[in-house]
């Protein structure tokens, strides 16, 4: 998957460009509405469920720095879908 990084000034990445094919691909495997008028709230995580995802995402960052874990890559990821 060819996928480019923006970083900010201080080199810390702040976003990533998927090539649209890539996006429509996982759009599908997310089952994403392709409307893209469909109201935000349709789409949106509660907050509560951001929060528990966040919370285990830096649990997994902590436990990756600390050589407990290995952290799966974005096509990993994908293949999961």
């Amino acid at each position: 998957m060819n996928v480019q990084y923006i970083s900010n000034q201080q080199g810390k990445r702040t976003a990533v460009v998927v090539p649209i094919k890539e996006w429509n691909k996982i759009k599908k495997k997310l089952d994403l509405p392709d409307d893209e008028s469909v109201a935000d709230e349709d789409v949106q995580l509660t907050k509560e469920q951001l929060i528990a995802d966040v919370k285990e995402a830096l649990e997994e960052v902590k436990l990756h720095k600390q050589g407990k874990i290995k952290l799966q890559s974005l096509d990993e990821f994908l293949n999961e879908l």
